[in-house]
């Protein structure tokens, strides 16, 4: 391969990785929000069943029977978090983080975004 066409594949290649990183921004702010809301929920819960001078009075279960804010809050946040998404909200760095993993052995990285930063040379003496 001449340098053109080298040139031509790395260009192509940084298109793709731009592309698909930008792709994963929508759905990245989307389940980053649905966590967001999840969690103050579950805290607002948490704070009222915790300050119920019932639930020092009342077994466990009847305690959460009697909040169904906070435990329908804390099952859906564990469910969240079964269903991965703490990976969904972090998709685009785990991309970037594997891409520069890749990219360090050619004296290349990238940025968040998928652009490609091209490192000087080392010196060999």
């Amino acid at each position: 391969m001449n340098s053109l066409e080298q040139a031509e594949d790395l260009k192509a290649f940084e298109r793709r990785l731009t592309e698909y990183v930008s792709c994963l921004q929508p759905a990245t702010g989307r389940w980053r929000m649905i966590l967001i809301v999840v969690s103050v929920c579950t805290a607002t819960g948490a704070w009222n069943w915790l300050i119920d001078p019932d639930t020092q009075k009342v077994s466990f279960f009847s305690s959460l029977w009697n909040h169904p804010f906070f435990t329908l809050s804390c099952i859906t946040l564990i469910a969240l978090f079964f269903a991965g998404i703490h990976k969904r909200v972090v998709a685009p760095s785990i991309i970037a983080a594997r891409c520069r993993t890749v990219l360090a052995e050619y004296n290349m990285s990238c940025d968040d975004t998928g652009k490609l930063i091209l490192k000087p040379r080392p010196n060999i003496q």
